[in-house]
């Protein structure tokens, strides 16, 4: 490492920290320092393959986070969370969506003003070069996104029975939410197979830029933070010793960690709830109690059907197809007026890995729907396991435990939702046995048992460090992504979330580090 001192320094090279510092560099007088914990992408072939992602889960490019046992759900399941260049838009799936306008404008609703849709829209459209048409979609931006052609007969077979069963075919990323309708997903991935990740698309291109220096293999362990309570750098640990280097900023620190890891690293730096710093030995610097609470995720049941034809052999991404569905529709009960409570993603391959070991019978030749809820109101935490930066911190999903019982009732609704679109005349000759649950599995009892014992996650944690407004305590970060009590460190990430996206939240994340680019900017 020669430079070490930098005007910006960003911690996590991936979906939004990869934004920021493309962004941010595009002014040559400026210099930023990226750095990321994992190793570079760019010549990793099971990495830069979209449709190889599932070889990922659980690989060493994982972080493979367990999780706290769980009082109502599935103690087994386990936080993917990317450790390579472009984080996880390098290691989920490539599902592409612009959030819809109603969860914008919640944000600001929330607290979070200037997130309102009208502000973030043209974000969505500057960073995207989409193949759909639309007045509103964007042509020249960095990240390619593409419409998945009908490809999959079982798949065209499952939205015909979408449509016998009342569930219309619907254009996604069009403008409207769609709430009730069945499509085939726009992903972000190029022509020739590469996914459109964050460091594909942001960081590939400029990897030569003089003022751009992109620090791979480099885990930062703590925030500097001064006796005037500016942050001034970070502590990197580059090799197998743990011995640290200090890489400084002269101008602001942007935390773009994670919903997970960028909590950890607030408060492993002393920011965070005191009383629990405390009982790590770690003295609190910014007493914030909001760091790591606000935990959200999109929980997800899953159903499965031995094929009776050969399922398909080649894919763009395996999980091509999204379903959408309001299970109280014309109740007027809905608290999130406008925006669907369920939401599947169809799988072409098997998916065994919480349903095999309760177990449940299996097959190499499956199809699956995995009903998951848009809105969880289950809420989590994420807390140090210790001081040491090198343990894993402790996350507490918290599934199914919300008062009212929603989640589980969404979850239960979307099993059965599965079983009725399945069952329609057009899935004749693809359904076959039902494999998990099973068909003796029917009471709105056994289905949630079925669901607490077997639920996976789709890997949307968010939400941990949420900006709100500014006399809200429990939220640590402003409007403008800045840590409250502190100067000259922001965070953008998936974590700052007052409330997780309907939708797969990507995209999103991407629109957050291109949002926070535009605020550092203006700063300057």
């Amino acid at each position: 490492m020669t430079e070490k001192t930098f005007d910006y320094v960003v911690v996590g090279g991936g979906s939004a920290g990869a934004a920021v510092a493309a962004r941010l560099s595009e002014d040559a007088d400026v210099s930023v320092a990226l750095l990321e914990a994992g190793p570079t992408d760019t010549d990793k072939d099971v990495i830069l393959q979209l449709n190889r992602w599932m070889e990922l889960l659980e690989s060493g490019y994982d972080w493979d986070y367990p999780i706290e046992e769980q009082a109502q759900g599935n103690s087994f399941m386990r936080h993917a969370r990317a450790k390579v260049l472009g984080g996880c838009s390098s290691h989920n799936s490539c599902i592409a969506f612009w959030a819809p306008q109603e969860d914008m404008d919640e944000w600001e609703q929330m607290g979070a003003a200037g997130w309102n849709a009208e502000s973030t829209y043209p974000l969505f459209q500057r960073l995207e070069t989409n193949d759909s048409p639309g007045e509103h979609h964007g042509r020249t931006g960095p990240v390619h996104l593409m419409s998945i052609p009908p490809h999959d007969p079982c798949g065209v077979a499952l939205l015909d029975a979408c449509e016998q069963a009342g569930i219309p075919r619907a254009d996604f990323n069009s403008g409207e939410t769609v709430v009730k309708g069945a499509n085939f997903f726009q992903i972000n991935r190029q022509q020739d197979g590469t996914r459109a990740s964050s460091s594909v698309s942001y960081l590939h291109p400029i990897l030569d830029r003089k003022n751009l220096t992109v620090l791979t293999d480099s885990w930062v362990r703590k925030i500097l933070i001064d006796d005037e309570r500016r942050a001034t750098g970070v502590e990197v640990v580059t090799n197998a010793f743990g011995r640290a280097e200090t890489v400084s900023a002269t101008r602001e620190v942007i935390i773009s960690a994670g919903a997970i890891d960028s909590p950890k690293l607030l408060m492993l730096s002393g920011i965070g709830p005191a009383a629990h710093l405390a009982e790590h030995g770690i003295d609190a610097v910014v007493d914030a109690p909001g760091v790591g609470e606000n935990l959200q995720d999109h929980p997800e049941a899953v159903i499965g059907w031995d094929a009776r034809k050969p399922m398909i052999t080649e894919g763009y991404q395996w999980w091509e197809i999204g379903i959408f569905a309001d299970t109280r529709e014309g109740t007027g009960e809905s608290d999130k007026p406008g925006r669907p409570d369920l939401m599947m993603h169809y799988g072409a391959v098997p998916f065994d890995m919480h349903t095999l070991r309760q177990g449940y019978p299996t097959s190499d030749n499956t199809f699956c729907l995995t009903p998951n809820i848009t809105h969880a109101k289950s809420r989590g935490t994420v807390r140090l396991r210790s001081r040491d930066f090198r343990d894993k911190p402790k996350v507490d999903p918290r599934y199914f435990t919300d008062a009212e019982g929603h989640d589980m009732r969404v979850a239960v609704e979307g099993i059965k939702l599965a079983r009725q679109i399945v069952s329609q005349p057009a899935m004749a000759e693809w359904a076959g046995e039902e494999l998990y649950p099973g068909k003796d599995v029917q009471s709105d009892e056994e289905i949630a048992d079925y669901v607490s014992r077997t639920h996976n996650t789709v890997y949307h944690p968010a939400g941990t460090v949420r900006m709100g407004a500014v006399e809200d305590e429990m939220s640590p970060l402003d409007p403008d992504l800045r840590v409250k009590g502190v100067t000259g460190l922001r965070v953008a990430d998936a974590s700052v979330m007052p409330e997780l996206t309907t939708v797969n939240p990507n995209i999103t994340t991407m629109m957050i580090g291109e949002r926070c680019a535009d605020l550092l900017k203006v700063a300057r």
